[in-house]
């Protein structure tokens, strides 16, 4: 095995050009471990970017944050800011596996390794958060949507370097929330997840309503027919649960060793209905203690 380690991103671009095939390693969290459990060999090459300084920055712009591909999900679940402004974002950063998991895997790892039951793939949905792909002929924007392609598969060519994620500011009066279920409260893979975000106008109204789903199709999947018959309505218990059922036509679940297809499809409605109402009540300053929901258990 060849193994490089490049202080720039430049330089791993490179590498990814010059040696095919070659896997990109920042935390390791998924790409060694997923070896370990023989789910994949590790690649022949292996370009470990945790130097390279640039994909470890935090920014706020005019238009939202900027999160380098390297940003923990230990920062994000302690950063204020995230919690206060993109709270479904925070929310599954603080489920992801054990702390010491949290500290060592990043966002950019979790998006690029494109499992359907990434926590973090459908927070980024609701939040309408992009990427930015870096390769030999320069940078390019896509959204997230348009990144995850299939289980362990993404749009990004073998020699592009996942460098950011952009996550836009959200619009006065939005709230959003992230909730899965669970079999255990930690170190545990989502059976069935939830995002939304929901926006009241001063009316108390919906005007603008967004779902996304884990865990219960080939990838973390919006649902806009759902979120179409939220607008113009309040966030009543009636209306949220109506979204949910929506949403179940959208869905296509498998059977594994977690959960059966049947099962998974019934729990959605469940796992919808409770982002959007944990969404409707922080975008209407209700949900005054900030930190992540424990996720649902699974009666065993």
């Amino acid at each position: 095995m060849k193994y490089f380690a490049p202080e720039s991103a430049a330089e791993a671009v490179e590498l990814l050009q010059a040696r095919p095939g070659a896997g990109v390693v920042a935390g390791g969290t998924d790409l060694v471990v997923t070896a370990r459990g023989g789910g994949r060999p590790l690649p022949a090459t292996l370009v470990a970017i945790h130097r390279v300084a640039e994909l470890d920055q935090q920014r706020r712009t005019a238009d939202g944050i900027v999160l380098g591909a390297l940003t923990t999900h230990a920062w994000i679940e302690r950063s204020e800011d995230v919690r206060s402004r993109w709270s479904a974002l925070a929310d599954a950063s603080a489920m992801i596996g054990s702390p010491a998991t949290r500290h060592t895997g990043t966002l950019g790892g979790n998006l690029m390794n494109a499992s359907p039951a990434m926590d973090t793939g459908s927070p980024l949905l609701v939040l309408d958060a992009s990427v930015e792909l870096r390769g030999t002929g320069g940078i390019r924007t896509i959204g997230v949507e348009e990144l995850l392609a299939g289980p362990g598969r993404t749009t990004a060519a073998p020699a592009e370097l996942l460098g950011a994620v952009r996550v836009p500011e959200p619009a006065p009066g939005t709230g959003s929330a992230y909730v899965r279920l669970e079999h255990r409260r930690a170190m545990e893979i989502a059976v069935v997840g939830a995002a939304a975000a929901i926006r009241l106008g001063p009316d108390g109204v919906i005007t603008s309503a967004r779902i996304a789903v884990t865990a219960v199709a080939p990838v973390c999947l919006r649902i806009p027919d759902a979120e179409a018959g939220l607008l113009g309505l309040r966030p009543d218990p009636d209306a949220l649960a109506t979204a949910s059922h929506v949403a179940l036509a959208a869905v296509r679940p498998i059977t594994d060793v977690r959960a059966s297809a049947d099962y998974r499809r019934s729990m959605t409605a469940v796992v919808v209905t409770r982002a959007l109402a944990l969404a409707a009540r922080r975008a209407a300053g209700q949900a005054t203690d900030d930190r992540p929901p424990a996720g649902i258990r699974r009666a065993s």
